[in-house]
C-alpha cells in the first residue's frame, strides 16, 4: 500500500484549524462568541482550531458565515473540511495509535530525526519491530503487537513511493550496538539500515560513543517539515504516553539548531555505512559476551 502524502486528513485538519483561527481573529470575534452562535462548547471550537478534532462541512460553513469571508474562501475551506474527515490508511489501526504522528508523517516533505535507543520505525525490519514492541509494551496482546508492526511496515512506503519523503537520521552508536531480538535479527536489521542508507532520499549518520557529551543528550526527537507554506513545521518528542508536539517558532528553531549540531558531530554518511558494515561483521555485543552474557 502506497501512502498518498498530499491527502493526509491529519494535515488537512491542522491546516483547516489554522485558517479558521486566522479568519476569526481577523474578524475580531472571540471563541466564546463563536460557540454561542453555533450552540456548542468553547472547547469544541478550540479543538477545531488546534486541529485536534475534525469539523463538519456544515460547522465550517457556519463559522465562516460568522466571519463574513468571501464565497471563494468558504468553498475552499469547506472542501478541506470534507477531505479532513476522510479516513487515513492508518484508521483501522487507531486503537494502537496514540496522537497524530502517523498522519503528520504521511504529509511531510522531510523528516529529520535523532534516536538514542532504537532504530526509527521507518527503517525497522519486521523482526526487529516485533522484538522491540514486545519488550517495550509487555501489556500488549498478540493482536495489538501485530497491528503496531503492520502500521510500522506500512509507513515505510513513504521512502519508496513515487514522490518519497526525504529522511535524515542520526543514530547514537548505542542504537546499532544493542542486539534487539538477538544476534540474527540484529544483523538483518543492520543490513536493512545499509540498504536504506543507499536510497537517494535517505541520509544516515552514526553519532559514535567517542564524541562524549553532545547536544542531543536530553531527548530523541523528529522534525517534520511540510511542503505547503500554510503547514507549519513541527517537532515531535516521543514518549510512552503518545508523544509531545512543539510548534512554536522558538521551539522549532532550538531543535533545528540541536539537530544541526548533532549532524555536524556525527560521522559522515559514507563512514557511517562503513561502521554499520563493520558491526554487522563483528558485532559489539559479541565482544562483550563475558561481561553481559551470551546472545
Amino acid at each position: 500500500m502506497l501512502v498518498n502524502q498530499h491527502r493526509s486528513p491529519t494535515i488537512r485538519r491542522r491546516r483547516l484549524g489554522v485558517e479558521l483561527r486566522r479568519h476569526r481573529e481577523a474578524a475580531r470575534i472571540t471563541i466564546d462568541m463563536v460557540a454561542d452562535r453555533l450552540g456548542c462548547s468553547t472547547s469544541k471550537v478550540s479543538r477545531i482550531e488546534t486541529g485536534h478534532t475534525s469539523a463538519t462541512p456544515a460547522d465550517v460553513q457556519a463559522m465562516l458565515d460568522i466571519y463574513d469571508v468571501s464565497d471563494a474562501v468558504k468553498q475552499e475551506l469547506v472542501q478541506i473540511a470534507r477531505e479532513a474527515r476522510q479516513k487515513g490508511w492508518w484508521h483501522p489501526f487507531s486503537t494502537v495509535l496514540s496522537g497524530a504522528y502517523v498522519g503528520l508523517e504521511a504529509a511531510a516533505r522531510s523528516v529529520r530525526t535523532y534516536e538514542q535507543q532504537v532504530i526509527p520505525g521507518l527503517l525497522q525490519s519486521e523482526e526487529y519491530a516485533i522484538a522491540m514492541i514486545r519488550a517495550a509494551r509487555p501489556g500488549d496482546n498478540d493482536q495489538e503487537t501485530e497491528q503496531r508492526v503492520r502500521v510500522r511496515m506500512e509507513r515505510q512506503s513513504l521512502l519508496i513511493q513515487d514522490d518519497p519523503i526525504d529522511l535524515w537520521v542520526v543514530l547514537d552508536e548505542a542504537v546499532v550496538s544493542r542486539p534487539v531480538g538477538g544476534d540474527a535479527v540484529m544483523r538483518d536489521q543492520l543490513a536493512k539500515l545499509i540498504n536504506a542508507a543507499r536510497l537517494p532520499n535517505v541520509t544516515l549518520q552514526i553519532l559514535p560513543f567517542a564524541v562524549g557529551a553532545h547536544a542531543g543528550m536530553d531527548s530523541t526527537f523528529a522534525i517534520l517539515e511540510f511542503e505547503e507554506e500554510g503547514d507549519a513545521d513541527v517537532v515531535y518528542i516521543d514518549n510512552a504516553t503518545g508523544g509531545l508536539f512543539l510548534e512554536k517558532a522558538e521551539e522549532l528553531g532550538k531543535y533545528i539548531s540541536i539537530f544541526e549540531t548533532i549532524q555536524a558531530t556525527a560521522l559522515p554518511p559514507e563512514e557511517s555505512i562503513e561502521m554499520i558494515e563493520m558491526l554487522a561483521e563483528e558485532p559489539l555485543w559479541k565482544s562483550n559476551r563475558r561481561v553481559s552474557g551470551s546472545i
